[in-house]
């Protein structure tokens, strides 16, 4: 119950701005400002009780307690490894960041990418913060983490061996801006060593809360060198790699000095003119400061000496601090990938600048209820979250001629590199989209079942085992369906949705509006069979009522004689829930009427659970009780549902009898109490905590 009202508080937050850049929440419930006049006040400096200077906090693997590259690491804050420390020295800059001892050149590579905006910078490292003015040994940091902004508090005691850091520092030595903020990130992903391997794109998305786009460059399309300029105009951040596999680069590290399985950044897109003819080139930066491309237009190659004299002032700068130049046909020959994050985010593919419109969603995948797999899962796969996305206006001047949509997909999983302590790998995922039928269009308050989805053709599948997997489509004018889920069935996972577009469209959840529609029985005791009425007298005893005890006695007497339905019995909580909701005269029991309108319930019940019992096991798939439920008069949306499975479904996720009989009983009787009090007809109640008691606890 606690997990299900932190979840509903949380969509409150949202709604008023809470997880913006503005409103970031504080990580770990750790407000930096009242932490820091805290320790001032006490004349100490912070220490971080929940990422302590200890091993654990290194990591658990290569990096864990008993790992020698760990052994002789002391923790010491930047007073102690240098005389003068500084959070920023003349600015954050490219060269602020060299790779230690951590392979996380992936996270670096986008850090050296953020230096080139002072905009985008001063949203992650926040202003104010000096080993001077006010130095309580307590600095922060924000990051965007799956669809919501946090403030990250640290203390400033860095992992170093033989007096120097450890991992990721500055070239100039009393500048520590960069392994604070290496820091801050380790604690958002559980240890440093959770920071090993990865694409920086993941870095550019958590640092900006852009979205971001892939390019295999052996399938380059001809507009990408004016894309990446255009995307370093925006201020948009880019990264490359050359795969492992890749057999594009044989040198490697002996001659051309380019480093396979390494993460770069990318800063510069410039057109020259070679001997006067166009030359396209790209500049990059390997993070570990050094190591640079020795090809053609490298530092100090012959190539800039057949440029003019300003051209060459504009951009020739030989020094071995990791950044290059080389030409744009050989880049797309030796990388293998290109990463750009759409930062604000604009349209990369439009002559004009503007913004894309935009939205995102959250949801889980819950086995049992929403996590139904791709579309070969027939049985499931309509139990995924759906999300409906309306594109009504075309893009402006199309490059191709074709009356068109742009649309970007991008389906996030959350909390991918905190599992990996506890072996906990990727789900393989995706997403799935139709074109929404005529019938349908305009609708928001439906689930589309696999009556509809599948007897057509999908427009796109994209499945991958990525933290995030994303798409560029372009689709004709139309409402489309867009379905996030894993690729196996019954893989629990939660999720972030984004749905970028070029010009205005309308996206929101697809699902059903919850609405109760249960026949009431109007029976008087003149109406009640004879035969009925003698059975009744039989149960009820001298009282003439059935008392809860009685009730569970006969449910669970009635049932056991059939060989159809599976039962553990009536529970006496769930014949409590029925007195509850039929109880008229408030004694407690039920009388003639009351149990006559109980029993018509439980035959009806019956033939629903009957129906949706499709392959005669005696039990209902919880798969199937959107529908069971539908069918009872109950309309639920996936919130409702999710709920009911965790509540009645077993561990093959499978419902028996009466764990739906207590399902209905208690919809009917909560819809009635919420009609009770939603007098006005609103859709919302007050409650005093008395009158929420009473009913929680009836």
């Amino acid at each position: 119950m606690s997990n299900i009202a932190k979840v509903l508080s949380r969509r409150q937050d949202r709604e008023e701005g809470v997880g913006t850049n503005e409103k970031a929440i504080p990580f770990k419930k750790q407000d930096y400002q009242s932490l820091k006049q805290e320790c001032l006040a006490k004349g100490t400096l912070f220490c971080d009780p929940t990422f302590p200077a200890e091993s654990d906090s290194l990591g658990y693997d290569a990096l864990g307690p008993q790992s020698s590259k760990t052994k002789g690491v002391q923790w010491k804050r930047p007073k102690e490894l240098c005389s003068n420390p500084e959070f920023i020295v003349d600015g954050a800059k490219r060269t602020d960041i060299c790779q230690g001892a951590l392979g996380d050149c992936w996270l670096l590579a986008s850090i050296a990418s953020l230096t080139l905006d002072n905009q985008f910078l001063e949203r992650v490292v926040p202003h104010g913060q000096s080993f001077k003015e006010n130095y309580a040994g307590i600095f922060h940091f924000q990051f965007w983490q799956f669809g919501e902004w946090v403030d990250v508090v640290i203390d400033d005691r860095l992992p170093t061996k033989n007096g120097k850091l450890l991992f990721v520092h500055s070239a100039e030595r009393s500048e520590f801006w960069s392994a604070l903020l290496e820091k801050a990130f380790a604690k958002v992903n559980g240890s440093y060593e959770s920071l090993k391997g990865g694409r920086p794109i993941e870095g550019f998305e958590d640092f900006t809360g852009g979205i971001a786009e892939s390019y295999m460059l052996n399938k380059a399309p001809p507009h990408l060198f004016k894309l990446m300029q255009k995307a370093l105009m925006l201020g948009s951040l880019m990264g490359c790699c050359i795969s492992k596999s890749s057999s594009q680069v044989t040198e490697s590290e002996k001659h051309l000095k380019l480093v396979k399985g390494h993460a770069y950044s990318i800063t510069g897109a410039e057109e020259v003119h070679s001997y006067g003819h166009p030359v396209q080139l790209v500049r990059m930066r390997n993070p570990w400061g050094r190591v640079e491309w020795t090809g053609p237009w490298s530092d100090n190659s012959e190539e800039w000496n057949s440029i003019q004299p300003e051209e060459r002032a504009k951009l020739f700068y030989s020094a071995e601090d990791g950044e290059f130049w080389m030409a744009y046909s050989d880049f797309i020959q030796k990388f293998s990938m290109l990463e750009i994050c759409n930062l604000t985010p604009d349209a990369l593919s439009s002559n004009t600048v503007s913004h894309w419109n935009y939205s995102q969603f959250e949801g889980d995948w819950r086995v049992g209820s929403t996590a139904g797999g791709c579309n070969v899962n027939e049985d499931t796969f309509c139990s995924n979250p759906q999300f409906v996305i309306k594109l009504e206006e075309e893009d402006d001047d199309p490059h191709d001629g074709e009356v068109s949509c742009t649309i970007l997909v991008g389906l996030m999983q959350k909390d991918c590199r905190k599992g990996k302590r506890f072996g906990r790998y990727l789900n393989t995922i995706g997403f799935t989209i139709y074109k929404v039928p005529d019938e349908f269009r305009g609708r928001n308050n439906i689930h589309l079942g696999p009556d509809v989805l599948l007897h057509q053709q999908s427009i796109a599948e994209i499945f991958d085992d990525l933290r995030e997997v994303s798409e560029r489509f372009k689709l004709p004018p139309g409402e489309y369906v867009i379905i996030p889920s894993t690729f196996e069935p019954n893989c629990k996972g939660s999720f972030v949705l984004r749905v970028f577009t070029e010009k205005e469209a309308a996206a929101s959840l697809l699902d059903t509006e919850i609405s109760a529609d249960v026949k009431k029985q109007y029976i008087s005791e003149s109406d009640v069979d004879p035969h009925f009425r003698k059975l009744f007298n039989q149960i009820a005893g001298n009282d003439s009522e059935v008392s809860v005890f009685e009730l569970q006695k006969v449910l669970d007497s009635v049932i056991s004689k059939r060989t159809d339905v599976k039962t553990d019995g009536f529970g006496i909580g769930t014949c409590r829930h029925i007195i509850s909701l039929l109880d008229r005269d408030g004694s407690g029991k039920l009388g003639l009427v009351e149990f006559h309108i109980l029993w018509i319930k439980i035959q009806n019940y019956m033939e629903v659970f009957k129906t949706h019992d499709r392959d005669n096991s005696g039990t209902m798939s919880s798969h199937e009780m959107r529908d069971a439920v539908k069918e009872a008069g109950f309309q639920l949306n996936n919130d409702v549902l999710q709920v009911i499975i965790s509540r009645y479904a077993n561990q093959q996720f499978a419902i028996d009898f009466d764990s739906f009989v207590d399902c209905l009983i208690r919809l009917e009787m909560y819809f009635k109490v919420f009609k009770v009090f939603n007098k006005k007809n609103t859709g919302k109640i007050d409650l005093e905590i008395m009158q929420w008691l009473c009913l929680a606890l009836n």
